[in-house]
């Protein structure tokens, strides 16, 4: 395992994948597996089987993304302040 520099409440960017580009918060960190869960984003849905207690149904709830494609965003900020943004292509 590495060390670690993100943790519970932080605030991160997707830097690949599906939700590339979109902040949330951590809402969970599995250090075993090195997965995050970020609040609002990699919805996912769910069947639930109808039981006793509850109605079943489709609903919907966050995965888990790996930590190697999310970014704090502090340092996303500090690192587009650097680069200016590319130029259109002609």
């Amino acid at each position: 395992m590495s060390k670690t520099d993100i943790k519970k409440g932080d605030e991160v960017v997707v830097i690949s994948g599906a939700e590339k580009g979109k902040r949330g918060k951590i809402v969970s960190y599995n250090r075993a597996d090195e997965r995050v869960t970020i609040e609002g984003l990699n919805l996912v849905k769910r069947h639930l089987k109808r039981t006793q207690d509850g109605q079943g149904g489709i609903t919907e709830r966050e995965a888990p993304i790996h930590r190697s494609n999310v970014m704090l965003g502090s340092l996303w900020d500090a690192r587009r302040a650097k680069k200016p943004a590319k130029a259109a292509k002609k």
